[in-house]
């Protein structure tokens, strides 16, 4: 295990506000493991919840279907072929129609763009993983500079030989408790879970229990079979 850098805990315990995040690691019983969440403030953010399609694919969607917002309900997560693709927003399935169409990983993530909701302008975050090589995976983010750039700031990220105990986390937006920024680049993770379902429990309990909407815990190959939990309905 990682000793140099920080648990997953701990790092979403000082992130108060996450918004969305990827994570890819292996936890102790060796096994390689794409993570997705969600966290949100708002009625709207919360009115969401991970559903699964007959193919296996997972689907950001809201309790009601005339309310499709595409920056609030996309694809989150499919397999096209041997790669398994995960992310927070609809460049998803452009990714995995990419891949499909044979085009290889870091060609796929390339030309997105962040998301249009200022003043905050979300990431999109996107990972690739190999089902045929165990804990290989691209990472892509699709950032706006901080400064006065209106060009999309694009970063691919290659993450292979993960150890057990060892994993990266991206995350849409950081904060501190009052103010928002988007969050870090990438953040390398230390995973205390032996197995897939211990992981599940790792996220879960590591998100703000106000915030928490969904999080999924999958395979390369496996999505059919993603472990999903849901936060409560909220009580009217």
């Amino acid at each position: 295990m990682l000793s140099s850098v920080n648990g997953l805990n701990n790092t979403l315990a000082d992130n108060h506000y996450p918004g969305r995040g990827v994570l890819w690691c292996r936890t102790g019983d060796g096994e390689t493991l794409g993570g997705y969440f969600l966290t949100g403030r708002s009625p709207a953010s919360k009115d969401r919840a991970l559903q699964r399609t007959p193919e296996g694919t997972l689907l950001v969607a809201p309790s009601e279907s005339s309310a499709h917002d595409h920056l609030r309900h996309y694809v989150a997560a499919r397999q096209s072929g041997q790669w398994l693709v995960f992310g927070n927003g609809e460049q998803v399935a452009t990714v995995a129609d990419r891949l499909g169409s044979g085009e290889l990983p870091a060609l796929a993530l390339g030309g997105l763009d962040y998301e249009p909701d200022p003043p905050i302008f979300t990431p999109r975050l996107t990972v690739v993983a190999d089902g045929r090589v165990g804990g290989r995976a691209w990472f892509g983010a699709a950032r706006r500079s901080r400064g006065g750039r209106t060009a999309t700031n694009r970063l691919t990220l290659e993450v292979s030989g993960l150890e057990p105990g060892e994993g990266v986390l991206m995350t849409t937006y950081r904060s501190d408790g009052s103010e928002i920024t988007t969050g870090d680049p990438l953040t390398e993770v230390s995973i205390t879970a032996g197995n897939r379902s211990g992981l599940l429990d790792e996220l879960w309990a590591s998100l703000p229990a106000q915030l928490r909407i969904a999080a999924a815990i999958f395979s390369p190959g496996g999505l059919a079979e993603a472990d999903v939990r849901q936060a409560a309905p909220a009580q009217s």
